[in-house]
């Protein structure tokens, strides 16, 4: 990675941070250190900067460093060309931004055969620049003596400098900037259907961009990415247009400087340059603009309901019996023990007439024999009836009930993941495998999925997909490590994940634990195969030992930072192990006699927190649901009713609700709150329990609308919802990092706003 002064500047100046926070975050990424390890262990070289904040400038780093390669090779042609100046060298070496540096660059770039470079070997370029410098009396009569074989009449000696010029005009940077401008201030998203598809049952889904505008300015991500699916599917036409009038006005004005025999050949070369290739060649820039904004708040909307489901409320450490619901074939049983490893499976014909009794008998025993503490059930096909037939299974003792959301453990079952931790077992037990311990460990079951097959995205199908893997597996890494990994449990999956380690370190933790036994300390991580001390420095902090040899190797304090811990301990005359169980001593403590050059307040402080509570889960803890009993399908449901329900997704027009019925609800944004909010995460979160007012039902389209007007004290925040701590990490400074965007997409801070309602969902 680059470390250009130039650069990091401009980065302090975008994204209003000091140059010295920009240097050092810039120099820890080139030094190898980790978004989360930067963020939660280098608080005095980056004054405090949360993960959002950090990663915008290793975005942003990673611009200017492709920047730099795109001006070598822009240099390396000039140059090449012979018709480098000290000039043209200047403002290449000092662009920063690649739009204009590519504006910079058209006139001498490569171009294959054109109108205007066959007008320039027929020799009439001298003709275009005496017309286009207006020092030609009669053009026409200049035109005569250009007259050759190849040109053969006036009108095409004439029609080829035009040519020449509507060239020369496409690629002058001021022509392109004001062209730029006006599509800024005025572009108009035209949709329209093709009228030999406007009859077919397919683009029916479409038919509200059938003839559909509205300013691209204002023109939200998820409006966006439907008309572009539409259009990539066959049915619609999208075209960004702007007033063709003004366009060519605007160039007559920078062109044209005075009315004479010439004027009328520039006027025709200009409306011929707008037409045939400023305004494609700019349209074609908005509409890739458009799309990458659209792309990244889409993405923003699925990495934070990523995070919020894989930060949701483990079950913890207990006994439990999974339950995969099923109609013909049976529900699937599984047990599992308080560390998740399988135990048992069976098939029970929970709703089945003359089977229940077996099926209660059968659960009520294995309840039993396993001492079974909670039981989840899938949320799929027949979950409410399993469920209620749990629920009123008289166990002799309390038995927790829990609906599991099993989006994704299908892929789960059938992958090389599940393969390899259970070979001998189907994909039916693999999948009720995966419930259960989704239930014990969202986090830890979820890293095992891709992220796209979770079931919480927004077009998520229609994105950069590239862009959508960095910034998902950014969203695991940060959950993860926020969470902190037992290094004697953790899967090599999981493991993964946490900062500095690759896959093959990953397994070679996993191997070496299963040949040596559990780490009683984390030092012994050094002996791990390829474990250098860089990565021990990335990874030692996460990752936690319970009943270790050293105390401070279940909580989140740095081995570089035990001697700090040890002190203190000494200074208030007790042992390490007294520090933590005894608050009177942790508040003898002075903060202030333990700094130095490299620990600082803010690296006291995250240890004095830590010292509180070592090894907490930063999660909540689990409470039970129960949905409606009166609503089990969607003709159940009444306008008026007022029932429980679960937010199962959120986009920016408003939430997803499950009430207990196949098809979820819809909240749009504007029944989030009985006051005004501008993103639905102001008011609920993913798998928070919300009260919901049903205000309308169409079973025909299997949609529901719902409303939480009015039910505000009635709402009650979920465990999944809470992950708070890391939304500080991860979005305190989203305007800071969303200046990464902006920087190349002016507008997108509009694209992100909505106007139309239910019919966009």
């Amino acid at each position: 990675m680059m470390i250009n002064i130039s650069y990091l500047q401009e980065i302090a100046r975008q994204l209003s941070l000091s140059l010295k926070q920009v240097t050092q975050v810039a120099q820890l990424i080139a030094d190898g250190s980790t978004i989360p390890f930067i963020a939660r262990y280098r608080k005095e070289a980056t004054q405090n900067l949360d993960e959002v904040a950090i990663a915008a400038i290793a975005d942003s780093c990673k611009y200017f460093a492709d920047l730099e390669k795109r001006k070598e090779t822009v240099l390396k042609t000039i140059e090449g060309q012979g018709k480098m100046t000290p000039a043209l060298l200047d403002r290449i070496q000092s662009c920063l931004d690649v739009q204009i540096l590519e504006d910079i660059y058209l006139p001498f770039k490569p171009k294959r055969k054109t109108r205007a470079t066959q007008a320039i070997e027929r020799g009439l370029q001298p003709l275009a620049e005496a017309i286009f410098s207006q020092q030609a009396t009669d053009p026409a009569q200049l035109a005569q003596s250009f007259l050759t074989e190849e040109v053969k009449e006036v009108k095409d000696a004439l029609q080829g400098a035009r040519d020449i010029m509507a060239e020369w005009i496409s690629e002058q940077e001021e022509a392109r900037q004001a062209i730029r401008k006006q599509f800024h201030a005025e572009a108009i998203l035209h949709a329209r259907v093709l009228t030999t598809k406007k009859e077919e049952a397919e683009a029916q889904k479409y038919r509200d961009y059938f003839d559909f505008q509205e300013p691209l300015s204002t023109c939200p991500s998820h409006r966006m990415l439907a008309i572009r699916r539409g259009e990539k599917e066959g049915f619609l036409l999208m075209d960004i247009n702007i007033e063709k009038s003004l366009a060519h006005d605007t160039l007559t004005h920078l062109f044209i400087k005075q009315h004479d025999a010439c004027a009328p050949e520039i006027r025709l070369s200009i409306q011929d340059s707008f037409d045939r290739l400023l305004k494609p060649s700019i349209e074609n820039e908005f509409r890739l603009a458009a799309k990458q904004a659209a792309d990244e708040e889409a993405i923003r909307v699925f990495a934070e309901n990523l995070r919020q489901l894989l930060l949701a409320a483990p079950l913890g450490a207990k006994k439990v019996m999974a339950i995969d619901p099923g109609y013909r074939t049976g529900s699937k049983v599984v047990c599992l023990d308080a560390q998740g490893n399988f135990l048992y499976n069976t098939t029970v014909f929970t709703l089945s007439a003359h089977q229940t009794a077996e099926a209660i008998e059968t659960i009520q025993q294995l309840v039993q024999k396993f001492d079974i503490q909670a039981i989840g059930v899938g949320n799929g096909t027949a979950g409410r009836e399993t469920e209620q037939l749990v629920r009123g299974i008289e166990f002799g003792r309390a038995v927790s009930v829990f609906m599991v959301n099993e989006s994704g453990a299908s892929i789960y079952s059938a992958s090389e993941v599940a393969r390899e931790e259970f070979p001998d077992q189907d994909v039916t037990v693999r999948g009720s495998i995966s419930i259960g311990r989704r239930l014990l460990d969202p986090l830890s079951e979820l890293v095992k999925i891709d992220p796209k097959s979770i079931g919480v995205g927004q077009y998520q199908h229609d994105v950069n997909q590239h862009r959508l893997k960095e910034s998902l597996d950014a969203v695991v890494e940060s959950a993860v490590n926020h969470v902190g990994v037992n290094l004697n449990t953790a899967s090599k999956h999981l493991l993964t994940y946490v900062s500095g380690l690759s896959a093959t370190l990953a397994s070679n933790i996993v191997a070496f634990r299963q040949q040596h036994g559990v780490f009683t300390n984390r030092q012994e991580l050094k002996k791990v195969p390829l474990m250098g001390p860089k990565t021990f420095e990335q990874c030692a902090g996460f990752l936690r030992i319970q009943h270790g040899q050293h105390p401070l190797d279940n909580s989140a304090v740095h081995p570089e930072s035990y001697a700090v811990v040890e002190a203190m301990a000494a200074d208030v005359n007790c042992t390490l192990a007294e520090l933590l169980s005894n608050p009177s001593k942790r508040k003898s403590i002075v903060p202030a006699r333990y700094t130095n050059d490299r620990v600082g307040m803010y690296t006291i402080e995250d240890i004095l927190k830590e010292l509180e509570k070592p090894g907490r889960d930063p999660r909540p803890a689990l409470t039970s649901f129960h949905f409606d009993d009166q609503i089990k399908s969607i003709e159940d449901v009444r306008v008026g009713m007022v029932v429980p329900g679960i937010v199962t997704n959120i986009t920016n027009f408003g939430a997803f609700v499950d009430i207990g019925v196949k098809q979820d609800g819809l909240v749009h944004i504007s029944q989030l709150s009985d006051s005004y909010i501008s993103d639905p995460n102001q008011a609920v979160k993913l798998q928070q329990q919300v009260t919901v007012t049903v205000m309308e039902v169409d079973v025909a389209r299997k949609r529901i609308g719902l409303s939480m007007k009015g039910n505000k004290d009635q709402q009650r925040a979920h465990p999944g919802s809470a992950g708070k701590q890391a939304g500080k990490t991860m979005g305190k400074s989203a305007d800071r990092g969303n200046n990464t965007v902006r920087q190349n997409n002016p507008f997108a801070a509009q694209l992100m706003e909505l106007k139309k309602k239910f019919k966009d969902s």
